[in-house]
């Protein structure tokens, strides 16, 4: 192997490219993720449940949550699987940096880092819009309660920005030549 150093930041890319993709499958793919879950919905990436999976959607539940401006941010949640592809493309870089060549891991450094910036980003807003929409359907009178995507994608966020700086760590390892082996 020509890179240990690259290992830790490997690791810690599959992890957030598998919990992103757990996020991006949300409702209505997979009903047991979700954002937000009010009544009988489900609110995901893609939609809610019983709705067709599309970027973009209004909230089917009564009260002044579907303003143009929480619609709007429902676009936002598609850098969800943008990041998943990205953190992907990190680790592809990744095996090729621990396996092979230093440029590899710089490659990941950037995309880690790429991707730990669009996770912030999609995460805050997704946070603060399902929790305004949470706070609104409360204040009507329905239960509305945090779903498990939320903290997945906490997870994902945490585990790109380990990876970004252990792969930027990785970059000055020890990248041994193999004629130099004999």
């Amino acid at each position: 192997m020509a890179a240990s150093a690259a290992l830790p930041g490997l690791f810690f890319c599959f992890s957030a490219m598998i919990l992103l993709i757990l996020v991006s499958v949300s409702s209505p793919t997979l009903n047991s993720i979700s954002f937000l879950n009010a009544n009988q919905y489900s609110f995901g990436v893609f939609g809610y449940t019983g709705s067709k999976v599309q970027v973009g959607y209004y909230f089917p539940l009564p009260g002044d949550i579907n303003t143009g401006i929480l619609h709007n941010l429902t676009f936002v949640l598609i850098l969800y699987p943008i990041a998943a592809g990205l953190s992907g493309l990190a680790f592809l870089f990744g095996v090729c940096g621990a396996g092979y060549h230093r440029v590899g891991t710089v490659f990941m450094s950037f995309l880690a880092g790429l991707a730990t910036l669009c996770t912030l980003i999609v995460w805050s807003i997704s946070m603060s819009l399902f929790g305004t929409v949470r706070s609104r359907l409360r204040s009507n009178g329905i239960n509305a309660n945090w779903g498990n995507a939320n903290w997945l994608a906490l997870g994902a966020l945490v585990a790109l920005f380990l990876g970004s700086c252990t792969a930027a760590c990785g970059v000055f390892g020890h990248y041994r030549d193999r004629r130099s082996r004999r």
